[in-house]
Order: structure tokens, then C-alpha cells, then sequence
């Protein structure tokens, strides 16, 4: 007595091209939605952990001048127009130095020039605030004042325990 396949017939046939043509199709839209998921991750800041830091991009705007926000993976940032203009909450704080600072509306922001100079792209971090926050523009340089005007709301509350200070200001030995 010869046993046969157990199977009813229409389980024991191939794989119609149908049934691959899914397969491939399922296959092709996971791949493709686990490169867009990784598009949108921007790298956390050391300290993004901070509790203040969840506040901060709370209070961040849906825009800036010439971009909107876009959907960002990770702790304590955001981007804007693609990731153009990224901005991360728990940077190191910066010790005092040379480099060019700028006061827009009460909030210190220290240019990384040579950032500036080597790749064309402006970097930016608040100065005398904790957490300290850093701002990168792909853009336009003559755009950063009336975006960091945009942000300043957002990083304002954050205490402020030190200042900027001009060479006039300083003490002279």
C-alpha cells in the first residue's frame, strides 16, 4: 500500500508567479521603508537624556524661514527642509573662547569657524546655557540670523549662568 502526500492538491502545487511577484513587492516596500525610517534619524547630542531637553523641542517652531520641520528620529532633536537645519539639545557646553559669538535676543550663539571654513557649513552652539544646544545650517549663511531669531523662543527659558563678553569687555592684565 503506497501512503500519498497527505497534502490537498492545491496546497502541493508551486508557487504561482503571482505569489513571487507579492513576495518581491513585500520585500521591496520593507526595505524601502527601513531606508525612509533611517533617513529621518539625526544623532542625539551627549547629554539629550537632559529632562530639559524634551521641553526645548517641545517649544520648537513647525517652521523656520524657508523649510518646515520634517518627522526626526531621536532624543532631543529636530531638522527642518530635509535635514538642512538640524538642531540637537544636550551638546557639550562650550568653555570660554575666541570664536565669533552672536546675541540674538538675549540668547549667546558661538560660530564654529573653522567648521565654517573647512566644510561651508555653519554650526552654532548656545553658550552659557545648560543644556547647551547646537544649531547646523546647510544654507545660506545670511539666513542663520533670522533663524536663530525663530529658535531663540524654544531656548530662552533655559537658565543662563554665563555671557558672552566682547574684547572691550574684558579685563585687561
Amino acid at each position: 500500500m503506497r501512503i500519498g502526500n497527505p497534502l490537498p492538491v492545491a496546497l502541493r502545487r508551486r508557487p504561482a508567479a503571482r505569489t513571487w511577484i507579492w513576495l518581491t513587492v513585500a520585500v521591496a516596500a520593507v526595505v524601502g521603508a527601513l531606508f525612509y525610517v533611517d533617513g529621518h534619524r539625526v544623532s542625539a547630542a551627549p547629554h539629550a537624556g537632559d529632562a530639559k531637553c524634551d521641553e526645548v523641542v517641545s517649544r520648537l517652531p513647525d517652521g523656520i524661514p524657508g523649510a518646515s520641520r520634517d518627522w526626526a528620529l531621536g532624543d532631543g532633536v529636530a531638522s527642518w527642509g530635509g535635514q538642512k537645519a538640524v538642531f540637537r539639545c544636550g551638546a557639550e557646553e562650550l568653555q570660554p573662547n575666541v570664536n565669533l559669538c552672536v546675541t540674538a535676543e538675549g540668547v549667546d550663539w558661538v560660530l564654529d569657524e573653522q567648521r565654517l571654513k573647512r566644510d561651508g557649513v555653519s554650526v552654532l552652539r548656545t553658550y552659557g546655557r545648560s543644556p547647551a544646544v547646537e544649531f547646523t545650517y546647510r544654507g545660506p549663511r545670511e539666513d542663520v540670523g533670522g533663524i536663530l531669531t525663530e529658535l531663540n523662543p524654544a531656548v530662552r527659558w533655559l537658565p543662563q549662568e554665563r555671557k558672552c563678553i566682547g574684547l572691550d569687555d574684558a579685563d585687561v592684565l
